[in-house]
């Protein structure tokens, strides 16, 4: 079962690191394995939700968002995305990037560093928008209880994270324009360019929810009018089974997923931007990290059953806004791309350990009668 649902994957892993390794040796090769570990964990819970959704689809769907959704997220979102990220920002076409790239990549990092403020900024506005987010819901398990229970509260406050995050992109800004005043105007035109890339990343983010969000009110209006539709093909003596999601609910469960799968792909994408700028490094470590998505994504819908980590959802959020954070930083400080990359990967491990000592103590709770129906301390709250 493992070796058929990851076999791809795993061979896609060798090929990938082998090539990183003897085209441009061990810091490829590192940086790299990285970012693999990061796609995967920040898209760990975009496989449980895909599986969630996937399930209810029948197989011909499930075989279209396989093979189609795959090429769109490997090939679409993590080869060429961030060749047109570059494209873009460094004002030139996609094959000029990719030719300066081979070539001249002492020229090609020189544009990119001088387009890193508006990939920064635009990039660290989007993620801060999913973390804020996250951590200002309400929710049934808390990993950093003292910190998530308060933040929730404030969370009530219509577009309270909208507005946490234009304060902390004011303050980015705000500090750009200083750095450039005490160094004589070096960067004096960049905390424009900081501003407006950031708000672009905040306008996108909420463009990708609303678009989620429009998809998902179909999905709802189609799974009730499906339901009535096979109550009806009981009563009329039909096969109720003919009737329902494999039609018109299950074309726009398919719209809803590629969504929610470039959103998440997005940030990955993003992300890797704070880890490294070279392109090939970044296709071949999201495009490793996308493969082992899509057959955990598989596994879990044959298994039939969803992952029990209760934790990982949230460590990749935190994850996500570490590295939110560290792209607003790096505008005017240098960080190093694997203290980058490992700080992500530890929230994450943390994380995991969090949602493993859980289920032990819900394990030793059910064991031992539910210790009298009272919660230990520790099994809903990581830390």
């Amino acid at each position: 079962m493992i070796l058929r649902t990851f076999g791809w994957s795993f061979g896609v892993t060798a090929a990938g690191l082998a090539a990183a390794a003897i085209f441009w040796g061990w810091e490829a090769f590192a940086i790299v394995a990285i970012l693999s570990i990061l796609e995967i964990s920040l898209s760990f819970d975009n496989a449980v939700v895909n599986a969630g959704v996937l399930k209810r689809m029948n197989e011909f769907w499930q075989r279209i968002f396989l093979t189609i959704g795959i090429l769109i997220a490997v090939f679409g979102m993590r080869l060429v995305f961030p060749v047109l990220i570059v494209s873009v920002t460094a004002q030139l076409g996609p094959i000029e990037a990719v030719e300066l790239a081979l070539d001249d990549p002492d020229r090609y990092e020189e544009l990119v560093t001088d387009a890193h403020p508006s990939i920064a900024a635009f990039g660290g506005m989007f993620l801060l928008m999913i973390f804020l987010n996250f951590i200002f819901q309400k929710r049934e398990h808390t990993w950093i209880g003292w910190l998530e229970r308060p933040l929730a509260k404030l969370g009530r406050i219509d577009g309270f994270s909208v507005g946490v995050a234009l304060a902390a992109l004011l303050l980015t800004a705000t500090t750009v324009a200083t750095s450039a005043y005490q160094h004589g105007g070096l960067h004096t035109d960049k905390s424009d360019t900081v501003l407006l890339s950031g708000v672009a990343g905040v306008l996108t983010y909420l463009l990708v929810g609303g678009l989620s969000g429009f998809f998902e009110n179909r999905l709802e209006e189609g799974e009730e009018k499906a339901a009535q539709e096979q109550e009806a093909a009981k009563r009329a003596g039909s096969d109720p089974s003919a009737v329902g999601l494999a039609g018109r609910a299950a074309f726009f469960l398919f719209l809803y997923l590629e969504v929610l799968d470039a959103s998440f792909s997005f940030d990955g994408v993003i992300g890797a931007f704070a880890i490294t700028n070279h392109i090939f490094w970044m296709a071949l470590g999201l495009g490793i990290g996308a493969m082992y998505v899509r057959s955990i994504t598989i596994y879990l819908v044959r298994q039939g059953t969803l992952d029990n980590y209760r934790y990982l959802e949230h460590g990749a959020h935190y994850a996500i806004g570490a590295l939110a954070v560290l792209l607003l930083i790096s505008i005017r400080w240098h960080l190093h791309e694997v203290i980058t990359g490992l700080f992500g990967v530890t929230l994450i491990a943390l994380s995991f350990w969090s949602s493993v000592r859980a289920n032990r103590i819900d394990a030793a709770n059910a064991a031992g009668g539910g210790g009298g129906g009272k919660e230990r301390p520790g099994a809903r709250s990581g830390v």
